[in-house]
């Protein structure tokens, strides 16, 4: 091991593996959640230790008191379990150095309030006042204001960079809207959380977007459209989105040559909670309805099976069947698609499950202070959990249909139409 190289310069090179090769494994997050918990404890020793000695690793000034000697192994239990933190020594110094950080007993340290911290260590938008108030419940002492600065503007600069970046090279067979409402600001209502991501032509994911949307009105939708596009993103071939009012019609103003899937699961759900809390007509009714979009080899024959299921609804539940009515066309665009990725574009499920991960972390803050840092977060998880996963794994045929679906598209540029 090269002694070189600081201890969590090494947890953050094992947290880079995780994000880049292990996301799939249902254990990815959890270890990601221990990592990031001993990354921020690794970190603050060490910072403690500069303030000690006066310097930074490999610097040199004449009012340095002793020198580095290596590290032994510490171990702490925590909410996350038993964590190993590098512990440094230190010779030629008057004085030992004893850390504040973490205490010279076997105490559980509780590391629990700071899982607002810890998806990859660095994975947080929270200001400097609320990580330091954290780390003082979390019983850690007063943790660096250089710890606590870095971390913040790291995260930071990241999102801003992520949203800075250029779209132009970014070619959508499929982008999927959704939004999540968190409590955003230390007082007052909830607010939208604006997600946007796809399927690239070549079947990879691609995290786009994620803006404040207040509540998710028409002209917040557009600012999130007008957005991507002025960074040159293109038409996709498939909006896939729920049935919102404002999000429908800015779909059709922003780009109203793609294909408008309505999501297959958001409307299940909405005719069910119309109809009496009986198991057996739930289960009849959705097993015909995801029939009528298995089985069915075409659009129009689809569109013939739900209005089928329609009529028979229609007889006894009448409101159940008007909701299945409702824009059932949008429910079998995804049928012109290839065969295996009919599933995959027909609902945003997997955008739903990523918002559901970033609520479940947000529990843990109660409430945000600003804007800045929910976005931050709200990013940081998506990011993890959308962009770090595998994407269509697309075969040559599969690809040969895409390229024909392109080509007879031939969109033209939406961003003259909305500037």
């Amino acid at each position: 091991m090269d002694r070189r190289i600081a201890p969590s310069a090494r947890i953050e090179e094992v947290i880079e593996r995780v994000l880049l090769d292990e996301l799939d494994d249902p254990d990815a997050l959890s270890r990601l959640g221990r990592l990031g918990a001993q990354l921020i404890f690794q970190r603050a020793v060490e910072d403690e230790l500069e303030v000690f000695l006066g310097r930074a690793r490999y610097a040199r000034t004449s009012e340095a008191s002793g020198s580095r000697n290596g590290h032994r192994p510490r171990r702490i239990q925590t909410a996350e379990g038993e964590l190993t933190i590098a512990m440094p020594q230190v010779r030629g110094s008057l004085e030992r150095f004893v850390s504040s950080i973490i205490p010279d007993t076997r105490a559980i340290v509780r590391t629990r309030p700071l899982e607002a911290l810890v998806i990859g260590a660095y994975v947080r938008g929270l200001s400097d006042r609320d990580i330091e108030s954290l780390a003082r419940e979390a019983g850690l002492g007063q943790i660096s204001r250089t710890t606590v600065s870095t971390i913040c503007r790291e995260l930071r600069d990241r999102y801003r960079a992520f949203r800075a970046k250029s779209l132009a090279d970014v070619r959508l067979l499929a982008l999927m809207l959704d939004a999540i409402y968190l409590p955003v600001r230390p007082d007052g209502p909830k607010e939208g959380v604006l997600v946007a991501w796809g399927f690239t032509v070549d079947g990879e994911r691609v995290l786009l977007d994620v803006s404040l949307g207040q509540r998710e009105r028409v002209e917040d939708w557009l600012d999130l459209g007008r957005g991507l596009i002025s960074r040159g993103l293109r038409s996709p071939l498939l909006v896939v989105a729920d049935g919102a009012a404002g999000l429908i019609r800015a779909i059709g103003e922003l780009w109203p040559d793609a294909d408008r899937q309505r999501c297959a699961v958001h409307r299940l759900r909405n005719v069910l909670a119309k109809l009496p809390k009986r198991p057996a007509l739930h289960e009849r009714v959705r097993a015909a309805y995801w029939v009528a979009l298995h089985g069915a080899p075409s659009q129009a024959e689809a569109e013939t099976a739900l209005r089928t299921l329609v009529g028979e609804l229609s007889r006894e539940h009448p409101s159940a069947a008007a909701c299945l009515a409702d824009d059932l066309v949008a429910l079998t665009v995804h049928l012109a698609y290839p065969l295996r990725l009919r599933r995959r574009l027909r609902s945003t499920n997997l955008l739903e499950r990523s918002l559901e991960e970033v609520r479940r972390r947000t529990k843990v803050i109660g409430r945000f202070p600003g804007e800045t840092s929910c976005l931050t977060l709200a990013w940081a998880v998506m990011d993890l959990v959308i962009a770090g996963g595998h994407g269509l794994g697309l075969t040559l045929p599969e690809r040969h249909e895409i390229a024909v679906l392109v080509a007879a598209r031939s969109v033209p540029e939406t961003a003259e139409r909305i500037a």
